[in-house]
């Protein structure tokens, strides 16, 4: 039995095209049932960490397992195939299109029935079954990315990652966001996220990853990263 975590993205070192590296030696990883956070500075590298998981960009060097298979030369599409959900920070659902139409559309890998799958979404996120058959672009901020996580969700992933899900909501959503994001770490689903809120993350995070100029700065559990007087300064505001 390997003692590797489900998803990892190991020592990573690269950067988008011919451009210059991003990343240097940066190591991602979750456990099923976990939720990892990767916070930082602006411009640190923490989206790019996470798109590198998700085969976005390239890597010169380490590499990237799921669930023991190594994925490294993988696009991104072969990538949800294999298990990878990924939410988008930006254009992350179908404005015209309706709730339910938009999580149908999340189903488009899956050739079998997949009623199911949006019972169990509802279940999760009850104002979409209110709102299921209104416009997604109608919906405020913090149900659109409801829309959108549930649409990841439809493929069933084995792991689901989130681009700063709670970019541009208020306080309250942001709260009610990181609610329905621990539930779904509840049924078994590794979550890895970006996250611009970095101490509410670290509060709900299992693993949490400070990254400075695209580097490993810190790695701990939530609570330890929050406890430590390091960390607390440069980065959560003392």
């Amino acid at each position: 039995m390997s003692s590797e975590p489900f998803l990892i993205g190991q020592s990573m070192t690269g950067g988008y095209g011919k451009g210059p590296d991003i990343l240097h030696d940066c190591t991602i990883a979750v456990n099923p049932g976990e939720i990892a956070v990767i916070v930082g500075p602006n411009g640190a590298g923490k989206s790019t960490a996470m798109k590198s998981v998700f085969g976005m960009l390239n890597l010169r060097q380490g590499h990237v397992h799921l669930d023991g298979e190594d994925i490294t030369k993988l696009s991104p599409q072969d990538r949800v195939i294999k298990g990878m959900g990924f939410v988008p920070q930006v254009r992350n659902i179908f404005p015209s299109m309706s709730v339910e139409e938009n999580l149908e559309m999340g189903a488009f890998i899956r050739k079998d029935d997949f009623k199911s799958t949006i019972e169990q979404i509802y279940h999760l996120f009850p104002i979409l079954r209110d709102k299921r058959n209104q416009a997604a672009g109608e919906l405020s901020g913090g149900q659109r990315q409801q829309v959108a996580v549930g649409r990841a969700l439809m493929t069933q992933p084995k792991v689901l990652m989130l681009d700063e899900p709670t970019a541009g909501v208020s306080p309250i959503v942001m709260d009610e966001l990181f609610d329905r994001i621990i539930e779904v770490a509840r049924t078994g689903i590794p979550i890895l996220m970006v996250e611009q809120n970095a101490r509410q993350a670290l509060e709900i995070a299992d693993r949490g990853y400070v990254l400075v100029q695209g580097a490993n700065a810190y790695s701990g559990t939530g609570k330890e990263l929050l406890a430590d007087p390091e960390v607390r300064k440069s980065f959560l505001g003392g």
